[in-house]
């Protein structure tokens, strides 16, 4: 199966790239390099350039013998959303129009769709399920939910099978090293606390103590970045074998705090990680956890590494050896 994936010199695509190339798969990259390292994919078929870009999208089609798609590439920063969301709409939701247009075009009918629990919103239950309301709270959200719905009615209008995968927080690295996370600026928790046990943060801001949570701060589900990419190749798996779209959450069920996730760093790392309170952040719903029974039931899909250990020990294996990221 020779797969096409948008996006995927990003963090979450390389990983996904390199677990599809593990199980025998041809892969062909598409990605502008505007968020992702040419570094992150090593020996991969590669085209530099945007999703907008209709003459690419068919040297791509034409060229290649794709069976499938899978989407990643996006802006996807939810405070960057707020301040730009004009950008959003044109990068995320027209781009994906135009890759849709031409796997129509060019007779492509699969596709994995890179989601978010951000098309939530503020969740109305713990853990959150499938059919629970979408309500973004912010651009990144609504461009996402925008994009499932154009590809529910692309569904009905030709054919086109879809899976939209929405994911909680994904963290970890591969396991042994070759790639990692790499974000400028940073905006996840866990390279943000590893950042410090490295020396290149003076401490860690916890946005809010005084959450209805067991310690004061906010509640995450963290899923490992290759259980993830698990989870794209097993829905690939349900397209060929069902031709039935469908939408699934992709976390482990478990919330951790803040303030684990930072004793957690400094058990794993052995440094001394500073950390201080600082205001609430606007927006932040004081607990999200997913319910992903339905992934597991359809998809058949068994998180490999659930453990909070795990997934910070493969990030600190990352950024220990390579403090500057593909830049070292």
């Amino acid at each position: 199966m020779a797969v096409l994936v948008t996006g995927g010199a990003g963090y979450i695509g390389s990983h996904t790239v390199l677990h599809l190339k593990a199980q025998g798969e041809e892969v062909i990259v598409l990605d502008n390099l505007e968020k992702g390292h040419r570094d992150a994919l090593l020996d991969t078929t590669f085209y530099k350039g945007d999703l907008r870009d209709d003459l690419l999208l068919d040297e791509i089609f034409n060229t290649n013998n794709i069976d499938a798609v899978i989407h990643f590439a996006a802006n996807s920063l939810v405070g960057e959303s707020v301040e730009k969301p004009l950008e959003y709409y044109e990068n995320n939701v027209i781009g994906s129009h135009h890759l849709i247009k031409k796997m129509v075009e060019h007779g492509i009918n699969k596709i994995v769709f890179s989601s978010t629990a951000a098309t939530y919103g503020n969740p109305t239950r713990v853990p959150i399920q499938e059919e629970d309301p979408t309500i973004p709270t912010n651009p990144y959200g609504d461009t996402k939910l925008a994009i499932e719905k154009l590809l529910q009615w692309a569904d009905g209008a030709y054919g086109l099978k879809s899976v939209c995968l929405r994911y909680f927080n994904a963290a970890g690295a591969d396991p042994e090293g070759r790639i990692g996370e790499d974000h400028t600026p940073e905006s996840h928790l866990i390279p943000i606390v590893l950042q410090a046990a490295l020396g290149q943060r003076d401490n860690v801001s916890i946005f809010g103590d005084d959450y209805p949570t067991e310690d004061g701060t906010c509640i995450r589900d963290y899923i490992h970045v290759l259980d993830l990419a698990a989870a794209h190749y097993l829905a690939l798996r349900k397209l060929n074998n069902t031709r039935k779209s469908g939408i699934y959450n992709l976390g482990n069920g478990t919330g951790f705090s803040v303030k684990q996730v930072i004793d957690t760093c400094r058990r794993v790392t052995e440094k001394t990680i500073a950390s201080k309170t600082a205001p609430r952040r606007a927006g932040d719903p004081a607990v999200l956890i997913a319910s992903s029974s339905k992934a597991r039931a359809e998809l058949g899909w068994i998180p490999k590494y659930p453990t909070l250990e795990e997934i910070i020990t493969h990030a600190w294996n990352w950024h220990s050896k390579h403090p500057d990221g593909y830049n070292d």
